[in-house]
């Protein structure tokens, strides 16, 4: 292994044997994909520090990743998520944090859940997505957080990013995420270790570390993986894996 970058998009692992290991994975899956608005469409996301960019709530900080579905603002959100470690932290006490919807709706009242599943919901779009964008961040919806059958429930959700129109909705989510915090599992990975997440049914998140920034940084490996695109959206793509930006398809859906 290189040393752990230091700056986005250093492009070291160009051609490295991960790439084929998690382009299997995500085309077992599903399809590989990427998003033209995040990192340039990029397949696959180097996940480590980068100085000064240690307060972001995104892959570029160390400070706590509350729980978040992956791109939640997005009308194509991805249907699994892979993190491959490369390396720990220091510690190694960095925690990949997981939580299942299925797991926390048994602790909320009917009354909340019924809350989270009206379209009242709007949810900001990620740092990640506007980086190269001035003024006010976008949102998204209005949307539910909680959809689909009550004995299979499904879930839309980012703690920082997520907000409630009415005072209720506000209460719901503040339930949900207690919930959520109480079912979670914290998943401390190894070099090699590779977990693979349904994105709308586990939300996730991350402990806070310590970069040192002397090269043997924590580093994980990202991929993204979509059962489908339509048609529509695949006429659009630059890049028969990377889906357009928001501004070529909001609107659309």
């Amino acid at each position: 292994m290189p040393k752990t970058p230091q700056a986005h998009e250093a492009h070291i692992l160009d051609g490295h044997p991960t790439n084929g290991t998690l382009m299997l994975v995500a085309d077992l899956l599903g399809s590989l994909t990427g998003y033209q608005d995040e990192k340039s469409g990029a397949l696959f996301h180097d996940v480590h520090p980068v100085r000064g960019e240690e307060a972001r709530i995104e892959n570029s900080g160390s400070v706590a990743f509350d729980f978040h579905t992956e791109n939640v603002h997005h009308p194509l959100r991805p249907d699994y998520l892979g993190l491959l470690c490369l390396r720990q932290d220091h510690e190694q006490i960095a925690a990949t944090r997981v939580s299942s919807v299925r797991d926390a709706l048994p602790l909320l009242t009917d009354d909340e859940v019924a809350e989270l599943r009206k379209p009242q919901f709007h949810s900001l779009y990620p740092t990640s997505f506007t980086r190269d964008t001035t003024g006010p961040r976008p949102s998204a919806g209005p949307h539910p957080v909680i959809f689909g059958p009550a004995d299979r429930p499904f879930m839309r959700f980012n703690s920082h990013n997520t907000q409630g129109d009415h005072p209720q909705a506000r209460a719901a989510l503040r339930s949900l995420a207690t919930a959520l915090e109480r079912v979670c599992r914290d998943l401390v990975l190894a070099p090699g270790d590779l977990v693979v997440l349904d994105n709308h049914v586990v939300v996730h998140g991350r402990t806070a570390f310590t970069p040192r920034y002397d090269g043997q940084d924590r580093w994980l490996r990202r991929f993204y993986s979509l059962r489908s695109a339509p048609l529509w959206a695949q006429r659009m793509m630059r890049h028969p894996r990377v889906l357009p930006a928001m501004t070529e398809i909001r609107g659309v859906v």
